[in-house]
């Protein structure tokens, strides 16, 4: 998905300045309504981040990572956090990129740089991930016009994700430079796609009929390559939607004490002294999600730490060694920053993207129930454990 697998850093000395704003505060430069968390960030501070965010887009509209290469899913999470914070102009310039920059096939390259391509490869959630954020423009907005001319985009990109999923419902991870399917699929960008396609889904006015990714999330952790020392795929199957309920605080539970350190945020890997504040950002919508906004706000409160001076956010902190790693402020986790602040303050129309990513539909059945053996569910049923793992 992103990231990458070795992070550290020399702390910022403060947190922010305890926030005295009222959840929701009119910016008079945007006049839009930035969200704002008492107690942790004012919406002046989410706005500078937002700033932040805008400083590194490109010309074309892209933005990228610290060393400028760009990846599609990084791209989407920024242009919805430049959305939350009313800086609209840069937002639309992004999604523009997205237009332009995608290819016939419905893709983006895994790695571009400058207009010119690093990595021929494509990640299937890459290709996906633009539903999830033209769905929450449309939320914050309601820009009806913005949701037609970028249904097309979303649709092909849908439609390639959709081609490299399996019977049993799993997505394969990537399609590689000479066009053949990886030889596995990924818990974390399957549970992103669930919500991907969810989003599509709404976007499209479709029916609502059952996603079979949602089921091989949600009942077949064998479909998946183990990735289980990364906190990603411990907590993004709620963060996607396809565990609710039991399901989902059982899972939290259990990986609690393998990735959080208490008053600092979560490990991006299990074996690692580091802490990430996208992945910590990340674990505190999975946490409001489902109804847990005591240990969300607990954890965004936490990795104020890695704020800097003008908003941005270090990647992340190595706490044995008492140094920021990477030596970088990153775009993707200003972005989750944001994400996370306008879910817990429900400043937009958009905040809830995460929290609603599995309201309207059950998880469905598989492609071909004989792939994986579960029996079909009666209809309106998830052939999930239980109807509260929804």
């Amino acid at each position: 998905m992103r990231r990458s697998e070795s992070l550290a850093g020399q702390a910022s000395p403060a947190t922010a300045s305890p926030a005295t704003a009222s959840p929701t505060t009119a910016s008079p430069t945007t006049g839009a309504w930035v969200p704002s968390v008492p107690g942790i960030l004012t919406a002046d501070q989410i706005l500078a981040t937002g700033r932040s965010i805008a400083a590194e887009q490109q010309p074309d509209g892209a933005i990228g990572w610290p060393d400028g290469h760009v990846d599609a899913w990084n791209h989407v999470e920024c242009a919805m956090a430049l959305s939350v914070c009313g800086l609209r102009g840069a937002a639309r310039r992004g999604y523009e990129w997205l237009r332009a920059a995608q290819r016939p096939d419905g893709s983006w390259p895994k790695r571009a740089e400058g207009g010119a391509v690093i990595d021929d490869a494509v990640e299937s959630n890459h290709a996906a991930y633009p539903a999830v954020g033209v769905w929450h423009e449309l939320q914050v907005t309601r820009d009806d016009a913005f949701a037609q001319r970028m249904w097309p985009v979303v649709r092909r990109g849908i439609d390639f994700a959709v081609d490299l999923q399996q019977p049993r419902g799993e997505i394969t991870w990537q399609r590689g430079a000479d066009g053949f399917p990886a030889a596995y699929a990924l818990l974390t960008g399957s549970s992103s796609m669930h919500q991907s396609l969810r989003c599509a889904i709404a976007l499209a006015e479709y029916v609502g009929e059952p996603q079979p990714v949602g089921h091989a999330v949600a009942c077949h952790p064998e479909a998946f390559a183990d990735k289980s020392r990364f906190s990603m795929d411990w907590y993004y199957p709620v963060l996607g939607g396809p565990l609710r309920g039991d399901a989902a605080r059982e899972r939290l539970a259990a990986g609690w004490d393998t990735f959080v350190v208490p008053g600092l945020g979560i490990r991006c890997v299990s074996d690692e002294p580091w802490v990430t504040g996208a992945e910590t950002c990340e674990l505190a919508l999975a946490l409001d999600a489902v109804g847990d906004q005591s240990r969300a706000l607990d954890l965004f409160d936490q990795i104020q730490h890695l704020r800097g001076p003008d908003g941005s956010y270090w990647t992340g902190w190595q706490f044995a060694n008492q140094t920021h790693f990477p030596n970088e402020q990153s775009s993707w986790t200003a972005a989750a920053i944001i994400l996370a602040a306008d879910a817990l303050s429900g400043a937009t129309g958009g905040s809830g993207i995460f929290a609603d990513a599995a309201a309207r539909w059950t998880v469905g059945s598989p492609v071909d129930a004989a792939a994986c053996g579960c029996e079909k569910p009666e209809p309106g049923r998830s052939p999930a454990a239980s109807a509260d793992a929804l």
